[in-house]
């Protein structure tokens, strides 16, 4: 995955992203952001192989969201975890937990958006891009503010990790769906004094 994880020379804070394992089947073709559902079998298998591959890997701290596939993720890396709501998946509002046919069915101008320019939208008693941009860097900012320096894991959603690697890269909203996102899937990036720089993305075992 990276042939050495000591943090270079001037990095002050290497930020590992993770993303969940792979979530069990009643997800599948749904909106899921702040629906929990746990992980499928092969989703703990991605972990496991995962948390073998990270076990040299000292991490001074693990961040999760509080969504239960990101937490049972998390809980194969490290015994304590801390949760950070601001590190959540986007919220669905009125679509959480309906399949993506019954959305288009039924609000055929959103989903229309949605598919063509999903960063405009905002989802109806739920979440806009924007506003989820917001807190993940909020969230971000503070966990930077907590920890000087060090090894800090995130686990969450493709979503945010693709936030912050955006952030990282000056890349543009719109363009963030270009950066693959798979589950138990890393991502690193590290902080230098007045910048930062990914080291690696989307990385899986």
């Amino acid at each position: 995955m990276m042939d050495s994880w000591h943090r270079p020379a001037g990095v002050r804070l290497r930020l590992v992203l993770v993303r969940h394992g792979e979530p069990e089947a009643s997800a599948q073709g749904r909106c899921y952001g702040k629906l929990d559902v746990g992980l499928s079998d092969n989703g703990r298998a991605q972990m496991t192989r995962l948390a073998t591959a990270l076990v040299n890997v000292r991490l001074d701290a693990v961040y999760a969201s509080p969504r239960v596939r990101a937490l049972e993720s998390a809980r194969q890396l490290a015994d304590v975890v801390v949760t950070e709501d601001r590190f959540s998946e986007i919220d669905f509002g009125a679509f959480e937990g309906r399949t993506y046919d019954e959305v288009a069915e039924s609000h055929s101008d959103i989903y229309e958006k949605w598919m063509q320019r999903p960063t405009e939208v905002t989802f109806p008693d739920g979440e806009s891009f924007s506003g989820m941009k917001a807190r993940v860097l909020a969230g971000a900012r503070r966990l930077r503010d907590t920890h000087d320096e060090g090894t800090i894991a995130v686990v969450s959603h493709g979503g945010v990790n693709r936030i912050l690697l955006a952030e990282a890269l000056g890349v543009a909203d719109e363009d963030i769906f270009r950066m693959g996102q798979s589950y138990a899937a890393v991502s690193v990036i590290d902080d230098y004094p007045d910048s930062s720089v990914v080291r690696l993305m989307n990385a899986s075992c």
